[in-house]
């Protein structure tokens, strides 16, 4: 299978990548690890910026945050076509990975743009 990446933008800025190598196929959802470009700390990045527009919940001694939806977060495909959901939210510990989930992205969209995704669910239920 041909890897697919997708860029990560927060407030019109490149922040990182991510394959969208997880789903939730009758939900619209869509997941994945991120791949940070220039930022050390996925934990201080973010807690600064929730912190600033009150959006996150986090745990300082684990350093772990999980997001609300962030409104200026956006994942667009490889032509530039931003993959639209009900939300989009960021949970992560800084030494492990942080993650990126998209829900409720409308079909047929989710089916067009994530075919392998559809058709891995869809073939649980064929028969042997």
């Amino acid at each position: 299978m041909i890897t697919k990446w997708y860029d990560i933008f927060l407030d019109d800025k490149i922040i990182g990548t991510t394959e969208l190598e997880k789903a939730d196929v009758p939900m619209g959802v869509i997941f994945g690890q991120i791949h940070f470009i220039n930022i050390v700390s996925g934990y201080d990045f973010f807690r600064k910026y929730c912190l600033e527009n009150e959006l996150a919940y986090y745990y300082p001694e684990d350093k772990l945050i999980s997001t609300r939806t962030i409104k200026n977060l956006v994942v667009r495909n490889e032509h530039g076509v931003e993959i639209k959901g009900l939300g989009n939210q960021i949970s992560g510990v800084d030494g492990d990975e942080f993650e990126i989930t998209l829900e409720g992205v409308a079909y047929p969209f989710f089916e067009e743009e994530f075919p392998h995704h559809v058709k891995a669910y869809n073939s649980q239920f064929k028969e042997s």
